[in-house]
């Protein structure tokens, strides 16, 4: 390593676990595991928890791919986010991260959907609804591979090696004191916290080094149907949803607020073009009338109060579609 390498400051054992090899054009990312449990734990950190998008970003030379968790390109839908990205200096790097919008200070799922429903957003819509790329994490810079590197330190070379301005911004970390951050988070409405251990390597897929703690209830859900609108309503009455369960949908109850007339349309459009005669699950749990069965591909989110004692859903109220993330992998959280 050239003696200017940001990675010539890290430790040696560090160092050691440097990899140099050819920059990868997609790596899956790491996920959180939900947990009850709250502490504070040394060698532990402790971020917000985004209420947004997942994104990881490629850039290698002239080249910039946006990618959401299941590898949609999101390039075009976030130019203020890929212009960010294309003015840094380092030319080289894999970072991973989450795409957000704000709501009277918080971070807003229902807000985002404005842009992610839009594939090429006018310069209005991107002035009315503007985004950040909250980075966390970095995976690759320049010839070196550094996923093996403990999170500490990958999120020390980060900081010292992207200009954060623009759309782009460091998500800020708490050392220990977890059950602290937890309770300042939930008193000042945000989604949750999410714990890292700091000697973490970065691993794709689901893991128990990085923990969620959630302050409200909410997870995606796939849509296997929807009843037809009542009175004054348009489009449709409420989604029906479900979520695997050893690879079989079942049924987890309906939801009919949290959404406005152009919501019910535009999802109305989509659902009928869905419609299937055959349920993608036991009908003996669905309404007995005005229901339209589709084809499970649509994800969405939802919030709720709780689980019932016969796994429905509690007060549900719909938040919007997830198009970053496969029908397939939708499961209960617990």
């Amino acid at each position: 390593m050239g003696e200017r390498n940001p990675l010539d400051g890290l430790p040696v054992e560090a160092r050691s676990r440097i990899r140099t090899r050819a920059q990868p054009s997609w790596v899956a990312p790491m996920l959180a595991t939900l947990t009850d449990e709250r502490f504070s734990r040394e060698g532990w950190r402790f971020e917000p928890k985004w209420d947004g998008e997942r994104c990881l970003a490629f850039r290698h030379r002239r080249s910039l791919n946006l990618f959401s968790r299941n590898q949609i390109r999101l390039n075009d839908r976030y130019p203020e986010i890929t212009a960010a990205l294309d003015e840094q200096a380092t030319d080289s790097f894999i970072v991973d991260g989450e795409i957000v919008a704000f709501k009277q200070g918080l971070t807003s799922f229902v807000k985002l959907q404005e842009r992610m429903q839009v594939g090429h957003p006018s310069a209005e819509l991107v002035r009315r609804v503007p985004v950040w790329l909250y980075l966390f994490d970095l995976l690759y810079l320049d010839r070196y591979d550094i996923r093996l590197v403990p999170l500490r330190y990958r999120k020390q070379v980060l900081g010292n090696v992207l200009q954060f301005r623009g759309s782009l911004r460091c998500t800020e970390h708490c050392d220990t004191e977890g059950e602290a951050y937890y309770r300042r988070a939930c008193s000042r409405g945000w989604e949750g916290v999410i714990a890292k251990n700091a000697d973490s390597i970065y691993v794709s897929g689901r893991t128990r080094d990085w923990l969620k703690f959630k302050c409200r209830q909410n997870q995606e859900f796939v849509i296997v149907g929807y009843t037809d609108p009542q009175g004054h309503r348009v489009g449709f009455g409420a989604l029906l949803l479900g979520v695997y369960r050893r690879g079989k949908l079942v049924y987890a109850g309906k939801v009919g607020t949290g959404f406005d007339n152009d919501t019910l349309r535009r999802l109305s459009r989509r659902l009928v073009q869905l419609e299937t005669p055959t349920c993608p699950l036991d009908q003996d749990d669905l309404p007995r009338r005005g229901v339209h069965c589709v084809k499970p591909k649509l994800v969405a989110q939802i919030d709720f109060t709780e689980w019932t004692q016969r796994g429905k859903l509690r007060h549900p109220r719909f938040l919007g579609l997830r198009e970053d993330k496969r029908a397939e992998e939708v499961v209960r959280e617990s």
